[in-house]
């Protein structure tokens, strides 16, 4: 009994943690999207023309405008005062952090991390895995084994903002034409997704 009861926990909390920033954000872009179609009426007062998708069009913009403000001194200065509130909320606080840390990841300008999908053999030969290459493995570790190895992250499914780290050489990975979008939707659904 104990056994399913933390089978269950473990299931339902991986679910959640794959469910809830979903959910999240496309019920922030539909309030946003919402909100700004109302806006339409005001606006269509002044325009002689419809403008089909005037609420994706406003949320479009209203998006790069909060990326313009969070880039400069006193955007991160509020940023970074949100943040503190949010890591004193428990749940809350894991999911922001598992978010944003993707995010990070997959939209960084400065960071290649998560840029490139690769399939390696793993656990055994003859079964691959998906994994994320997130860099090269240090000149130290390189001299040590005489391989030029990459840092790959190996996600887990359905969540994968958890999973393990490797070094394998670079002769061993597979490259793939896939985005590290594609990639994730694959994971996440467990190969059920198609590409």
């Amino acid at each position: 009994m104990k056994g399913m009861k933390a089978q269950l926990k473990k299931y339902f909390l991986s679910g959640l943690l794959v469910v809830v920033p979903v959910s999240l954000t496309i019920y922030i872009l539909t309030i946003i999207i919402s909100f700004t179609d109302k806006l339409y009426p005001i606006v269509k007062a002044y325009l002689p023309f419809y403008i089909p998708g005037f609420g994706i069009i406003i949320t479009f913009f209203i998006i790069l405008f909060v990326g313009i403000i969070t880039t400069n001194f006193l955007g991160r200065k509020v940023l970074s005062i949100g943040e503190k509130i949010i890591a004193r909320i428990p749940l809350v606080k894991a999911i922001y952090h598992s978010i944003k840390q993707i995010a990070e990841a997959m939209f960084s300008m400065e960071d290649k991390s998560f840029r490139r999908v690769v399939l390696i053999e793993y656990p055994r030969k003859g079964i691959f895995t998906m994994v994320f290459v997130t860099g090269v493995a240090k000149k130290e570790v390189q001299a040590k084994t005489g391989k030029k190895l990459l840092n790959v992250f190996v996600p887990t499914t359905p969540n994968p903002t958890s999973g393990f780290y490797l070094m394998i050489p670079e002769e061993e990975v597979i490259e793939l034409d896939i985005t590290p979008e594609e990639a994730f939707r694959l994971i996440v659904s467990g190969g059920m997704a198609s590409q």
